[in-house]
């Protein structure tokens, strides 16, 4: 007796708060899509930001490289001279850059990442 009592005791509790585990189930998928959202759009944005950086760079770096050229032409009376010293330059800085990446560009950007991923974690709590 005691025992089917608790049996319907039990079952009473599931239906009542059936709606109740329903709504939290609800509640925390969306929760759980908002996060990946702002994630997806704060990548978005540092993606942007960098694309945008980088073609600015490219145009520094292609000015910068011209009028190097020509600089450098005006001191040896020779436009062949100048820009093959500037190319030298442009292409012994390209060697420093692939030798150089993973201490200039791979580990910065490891730690960018880990410093927002734990940023967010932060703001969440």
């Amino acid at each position: 007796m005691a025992d089917t009592e608790a049996n319907e005791n039990l079952g009473s509790f599931f239906r009542e708060n059936a709606k109740n585990l329903r709504e939290y189930a609800e509640a925390r998928v969306e929760l759980l899509r908002l996060k990946l959202l702002r994630a997806a759009a704060r990548s978005a944005g540092t993606f942007l930001w960098i694309i945008i950086s980088l073609f600015l760079v490219f145009l520094v770096i292609i000015f910068a490289g011209l009028v190097l050229g020509f600089w450098l032409s005006s001191l040896t009376g020779s436009y062949i001279s100048g820009f093959g010293i500037t190319t030298g330059i442009l292409l012994l800085l390209l060697l420093l850059l692939a030798v150089f990446r993973r201490a200039l560009f791979i580990n910065p950007f490891i730690r960018l990442f880990i410093q927002r991923s734990a940023g967010e974690d932060e703001e969440e709590q």
